[in-house]
């Protein structure tokens, strides 16, 4: 097998792959072959002796998993290693092991939905004003928390001022329904596990021995949780392979810390380091423009793009008028490209921001061109979707409040609020949970017969289903569907119905799916995978359609033709991008424009409009920064009739950090910092208002102010 595997690649792959024990840095470039050398490692452990069973792979999507598994099974791996995401491979531990800390492992994950109904109930439970602490801001604040591993106890013990001290209670209060309703939220799965393997010194050496060779994908884009589960597992043998590269870190906003692989041989002082920079995607052409862009950052691994395609044609830089004009010319460069024989699947058109896919959606919609919006979660926000899967939920976890309330009376059976608010009151009162309310519901005095026996009926359809907890889900997410009454009522409702109907048919599908590729099919696996679906894992790639995403669904996709729209100061990069001084936020957005050029094969367009619709307003634009550090020359005139390029005659004044300026729209500010570009000089300034922006300066109509 050796030297089958190695024939297959080239020296930089062979090194990462033949290397055996001891911890591995691999700096894999876009485009470099990273998944093979991964799953090709796995092949070449396995050769050596390495049991299947000791091996676990760790990636960041279910769609990045199932594609190694793939690759693995082709060379005959994969049968035993553990490939997953950090988040199934916690679910997978956790369940066993849930005892050990406290939780029951017919746990139910909260999805975003979830966690602002417990954080709202929190907040009004703690009787604080939501004008002053949103709960959408105070969730954002407790998910942060539990990336950096603090826990409510100890923020609580840490809380010195007024505002810490009020989200330390809201803290606590959600803590506290997640537990008695036996619900465990995103990060919950990253902190638990951790805490698990901090605390209990035999799982940690169980699962450390189970796993003794680590192998993780995009470690770049590690938390802190993370950093520690993965740090920690391979703290015994040290067998850890990291596989990722610091110039495609996009998710900082997520917790992902870029110090985890930046410190990498730091952590681990033997480690080997092997750079993968051969480029195997993209054209010479596309690859330089990369390379010069990305140089801009400082906080990176020295690394280049070495081209082994042809040099291709040149990157078109286009401005337009505004987002419509932008919308329509894409429209009709996806047209001509198709009717020379390119194909729409291998057609992208990435944004920063959802709100630009309308402009463009639209377009495509007139000139008729297939389109698939790449926005998978959207598919289980539907409320048909939400509905079915409430009742699978209450199946497994009987705890689940959320869910029980969504579906008692879904579809209308005749238990209204008035009833709920009381078996509500009553579980309250006798420290049950609301489910044991209902099935004790005969003893409620202040309810009636025909309200009781409604519950009586509802509970006992429920009940009839929990025997069927293991085995294909499919049959059983079908019958619930059937005699719960939801297909029959969305029947009832005429062409809307229909298309409920067929989203829950695809649901029923996926389950089936599921229960195909699964040795041991049980419903709570079932809802686990699919509560961890992502955006990228919804892009079908057999599908000939055009891809709408946004850069960071794109992450890990290719495309021969790529299409990026809106690259303009306050889009990309983001307006939030400056309010950061140490500019980390700022180096953040250049390498999500890298992610987006480097998905391009051989075709590439960047588009920026002179005025786009944002919020409903019509507002002026400013061309990004980063339009001018790829290294490309472009022309500044807008593609419209008869469109006067008078703006573009501005002089460039210069500014001085520390100078006082007056902006039209942002008002009196002051030069943080200046980049001297010649005429497309740039000024980060900050201003009274409280803003930071970037702005390129002949557009910005800055005035100096003398004090």
């Amino acid at each position: 097998m050796h030297d089958t595997l190695s024939q297959q690649l080239t020296e930089s792959q062979r090194q990462a792959v033949f290397h055996v024990e001891g911890p591995l840095l691999v700096l894999a470039g876009p485009g470099s072959g990273k998944t093979r050398v991964i799953t090709y490692r796995i092949a070449a452990l396995i050769d050596v002796g390495v049991p299947p069973y000791n091996i676990c792979a760790i990636t960041f999507t279910n769609k990045a998993a199932e594609e190694m598994r793939q690759r693995a099974a082709t060379l005959g791996a994969s049968a035993g290693a553990h490939i997953s995401t950090f988040h199934s491979l916690c679910v997978r531990i956790l369940r066993r092991y849930a005892k050990r800390i406290g939780i029951s492992s017919n746990f139910s994950v909260y999805d975003d939905a979830d966690q602002r109904s417990c954080i709202k109930e929190a907040v009004k439970e703690c009787a604080f004003d939501t004008t002053n602490f949103p709960p959408a801001r105070m969730l954002d604040a407790i998910s942060t928390l539990k990336n950096k591993l603090i826990d409510a106890e100890s923020f609580k013990e840490d809380a010195d001022d007024f505002f810490s001290r009020t989200l330390a209670e809201i803290y606590l209060g959600y803590e506290r329904i997640l537990k008695d309703r036996n619900g465990l939220d995103f990060d919950d799965l990253l902190m638990k596990t951790a805490f698990l393997l901090r605390d209990c010194p035999d799982v940690r050496s169980e699962l450390s021995n189970r796993f003794k060779f680590l192998l993780i994908d995009e470690y770049q884009d590690t938390n802190h949780a993370q950093y520690q589960i993965a740090s920690t597992l391979a703290s015994e043998h040290k067998n850890i392979c990291a596989t990722g590269d610091p110039d495609q870190s996009i998710y900082r906003w997520r917790g992902a810390d870029i110090r985890n692989i930046l410190a990498f041989e730091n952590d681990w002082p033997d480690a080997k380091v092997i750079k993968l920079e051969e480029n195997f995607r993209s054209t010479t052409t596309i690859l330089a423009a990369a390379d010069h862009l990305i140089a801009y950052n400082r906080n990176r691994k020295e690394k280049k793009l070495v081209p082994t395609q042809s040099e291709g044609q040149a990157i078109q830089i286009t401005p337009f008028e505004d987002d419509k004009s932008e919308a329509r010319a894409i429209a009709q460069h996806v047209k001509e490209l198709a009717e020379n024989g390119a194909s729409l699947k291998e057609m992208a058109v990435f944004y920063r921001v959802n709100s630009q896919s309308r402009a463009i959606e639209e377009a495509f919609i007139k000139e008729k061109i297939p389109y698939q919006i790449v926005r998978g979660v959207e598919f289980y926000r539907r409320k048909e979707i939400r509905d079915l899967l409430a009742y699978l939920k209450i199946l497994v976890n009987p705890n689940d409040e959320i869910a029980l309330l969504r579906i008692i009376n879904t579809p209308a059976r005749g238990i209204g609020k008035t009833t709920i608010d009381r078996v509500r009151d009553f579980a309250a009162r006798n420290n049950i949970s609301l489910l044991e309310g209902v099935k004790r519901a005969k003893s409620i005095d202040s309810l009636s017969n025909a309200p009781k026996a409604k519950l009586a009926v509802f509970y006992s359809f429920i009940e009839q289903f929990r025997k069927d907890l293991t085995g294909p889900v499919a049959p059983l997410a079908e019958r619930v569907f059937k005699e719960s009454g939801l297909e029959e009522s969305l029947r009832a409702a005429g062409a809307e119905g229909q298309n409920a109907l067929e989203n829950v048919n695809e649901l029923i599908n996926s389950a089936a799916d599921y229960d195909q590729q699964t040795e041991e099919p049980s419903l709570v696996d079932y809802l686990h995978q699919i509560s961890l679906f992502s955006d990228t894992d919804a892009y079908d790639a057999a599908s000939d359609r055009v891809a709408l995403m946004t850069l960071h669904a794109a992450k890990g996709l290719e495309f021969e033709n790529v299409f990026i729209t809106g690259v303009e100061e306050g889009l990309l990069p983001h307006e939030r991008s400056g309010a950061s001084e140490n500019e980390d936020e700022l180096e953040e957005e250049r390498r999500l424009l890298f992610v987006g050029i480097t998905r391009a094969k051989l075709g590439l367009s960047i588009s920026y409009a002179r005025y786009r619709t944002i919020r409903g307003q019509y507002m002026r634009t400013v061309p990004s920064q980063f339009l001018f550090e790829l290294g490309v020359d472009f022309s500044e005139r807008v593609e419209e009739d008869d469109y006067e390029e008078d703006h573009f005659d501005i002089s460039v004044p210069d500014f001085q950090p520390g100078q006082l300026v007056r902006h039209d729209l942002f008002g009196l500010g002051r030069i943080q910092k200046y980049l001297d570009m010649g005429e497309n000089s740039t000024a980060v300034v900050k201003f009274n208002s409280g803003q930071t922006k970037t702005l390129m300066l002949k557009y910005a109509n800055l005035s100096k102010v003398d004090i």
